[in-house]
C-alpha cells in the first residue's frame, strides 16, 4: 500500500485533481487567450471549458485530444500510475469518444526516487492503457522537484456524436456515474487516517475507466456530457449551466457518496482545494436554508478520475442508466434536472 522508500505524497504539495488551479484564477489566466483565430475544423476548443479539444478530420471522424497530469494522490507507485492514467483517459470518454493512443508525461525527482519506483508508476499507467485498449506510444520526461505523471490521450468520435458540456436542454435530467468523496479519501490518506477498506474504495473508483461514454454518446437523448474532476460536482455542473445558459438543479439526497466520506468530512478530513473551489464559484450556487455544511464541502470536493455527468432527455434516462449498470457503475444515479434560469440550485428533501 505504501512505498518502501518514501511516501510519494510527502514529495508533493497537493495530490490528484486537487492540484488544479482554482477555477476563478484559471478563468482570469485564460481570459486573454480567446482572440486567437479558430479554424472551422476545430469543433471544440476552450470556449466552454470542455474536457478536450476536438478537430474534424473528415465527414466520419473527429480527433479528440486531451492531456492531464498531477502529483501523487497515493504512495504506492503502481497505484499512482493507474489512477493518473485513468483520469487522463476519462476526458476522451467524456466527449463521447473512443481512445486510440496515449503519450506519457513524466516529471520525477531523480535524486530522490529509485528508478524502480519510477518504473512502477509507468507500469501502472501502461496497464490502465492496456485495459482501455490503447498503447503508450511515446512521451516526454524531465527531472523535476515533485513527482508528476499523466498522459496526453487521443481518441476518435463521429462528428455527430460529440458530447459537449454546453448542450444541455431544459427538461433534461442530470445523471452522475460515480459517487462523490475521492478528495475526502485522499485527505484522510495523506493524514494516515484512511482504513484499508477506505483505500480499496479509493482505488476502485479512481481506476474505474469511464468506458460507458462512447455508448452513451450513441443515444440521441444524451445532450451534454462531462466528467467530474478537480472542480467538484458543483464546479462541473456550473460549467454545464454556463455553457447552455440554463439552471442546473440538484437534489442533494439523490447524490451518491462513497461510504464513510460524510463522516470523514465531518471530522475535518477535507482538501484545501474544496474551499478554494467554493471561493471561486460559490456565489453562483443557491443553497436551501440550513443546508448541511459538510454537504457543501462534498459538493466542491475535488474528484480524481470522477464519474461522467450527463444531461439526458427523460425518455432515455432509463436506457442511459442501463448502460451504466451493465458496465459495473452500480451507484450511477439521477441527481437533478435542467431548468430555465442560470447557476446551480441545490435542494434537499
Amino acid at each position: 500500500m505504501t512505498s518502501t522508500i518514501t511516501r510519494l505524497t510527502s514529495l508533493s504539495h497537493g495530490g490528484g485533481c486537487g492540484c488544479k488551479i482554482a477555477p476563478h484564477i484559471l478563468r482570469d489566466i485564460l481570459k486573454n487567450t480567446r482572440g486567437i483565430p479558430i479554424p472551422p475544423q476545430l469543433l471544440v476548443g476552450i470556449e466552454t471549458a470542455d474536457d478536450a479539444a476536438v478537430y474534424q478530420l473528415n465527414d466520419e471522424q473527429a480527433l479528440i485530444a486531451t492531456t492531464d497530469f498531477f502529483m501523487p494522490i497515493v504512495d504506492d507507485p503502481y497505484d499512482f500510475g493507474r489512477i493518473a492514467a485513468a483520469n487522463a483517459i476519462s476526458d476522451v470518454y467524456a466527449m463521447g469518444g473512443t481512445p486510440i493512443m496515449a503519450l506519457g508525461i513524466v516529471g520525477m525527482p531523480i535524486d530522490v526516487l529509485p528508478i524502480e519506483t519510477i518504473g512502477r508508476i509507468l507500469q501502472g499507467g501502461q496497464d490502465i492503457c492496456r485495459d482501455a485498449g490503447i498503447p503508450v506510444a511515446g512521451g516526454h520526461s524531465i527531472d523535476s522537484v515533485e513527482p508528476i505523471y499523466g498522459l496526453v490521450v487521443m481518441g476518435l468520435v463521429h462528428p455527430s456524436r460529440i458530447k459537449r458540456n454546453s448542450s444541455a436542454q431544459i427538461g433534461d435530467v442530470l445523471i452522475l456515474g460515480k459517487p462523490l468523496g475521492v478528495g475526502i479519501l485522499s485527505a484522510a490518506f495523506k493524514k494516515e487516517k484512511l482504513s484499508a477498506k477506505g483505500y480499496q474504495s479509493l482505488l476502485r473508483f479512481t481506476t474505474q475507466l469511464n468506458k460507458p461514454g462512447a455508448s452513451l454518446a450513441a443515444l440521441a437523448g444524451v445532450h451534454a456530457m462531462t466528467d467530474v474532476t478537480g472542480f467538484g460536482l458543483a464546479g462541473h455542473a456550473l460549467e454545464i449551466a454556463r455553457g447552455a445558459h440554463v439552471q442546473v438543479k440538484i437534489a442533494w439526497d439523490k447524490v451518491p457518496l462513497i461510504e464513510g466520506t460524510h463522516q470523514m468530512a465531518s471530522a475535518g478530513l477535507v482538501t484545501g482545494a474544496s474551499g478554494r473551489n467554493w471561493s471561486g464559484y460559490g456565489d453562483e450556487i443557491t443553497l436551501p436554508d440550513g443546508f448541511d455544511p459538510v454537504a457543501q464541502l462534498l459538493l466542491s470536493d475535488p474528484q480524481t478520475s470522477g464519474g461522467l455527468l450527463l444531461s439526458c432527455h427523460p425518455d432515455q434516462a432509463e436506457e442511459a442508466m442501463g448502460i451504466f449498470h451493465a458496465n459495473g457503475f452500480e451507484m450511477a444515479s439521477v441527481i437533478g434536472q435542467i431548468k430555465p434560469g442560470s447557476g446551480l440550485k441545490i435542494i434537499s428533501r
